[in-house]
């Protein structure tokens, strides 16, 4: 298992399954399975029963998608990039888009 380059609240783009080429904002990572849920994508269907709580119906949700099915969006370009790390004048460590340079 690799380091998760992905964090929540960035751009991705998905680049395969029945998804493929929606774009959407990382709503949860879950790191330890490498999954990642987006906003608008991989959209399922749930059917629910109605109790004395909720009124049953069909519910839309988002379902988890494999890390490996996502790329992060260059801001400056809007195509997939990938994502390296360097340090700071300051010395911290900070992530890089591979294809602008531009620090995320």
């Amino acid at each position: 298992m690799g380091k998760i380059k992905i964090r929540r609240d960035d751009e991705v783009i998905v680049i395969y399954g029945n998804s493929k080429g929606k774009k959407g904002q990382v709503l949860e990572v879950c790191s330890n399975k490498e999954y990642v849920i987006v906003k608008g994508v991989n959209i399922v269907y749930r059917h629910t029963k109605s109790s004395a709580k909720t009124s049953g119906g069909i519910l839309k949700k988002e379902s988890p998608i494999h890390i490996s099915n996502v790329s992060l969006l260059d801001s400056d370009t809007g195509k997939p990039t990938k994502v390296g790390f360097k340090f700071d004048n300051n010395g911290s460590k900070v992530r890089f888009s591979k294809i602008s340079g531009k620090i995320l």
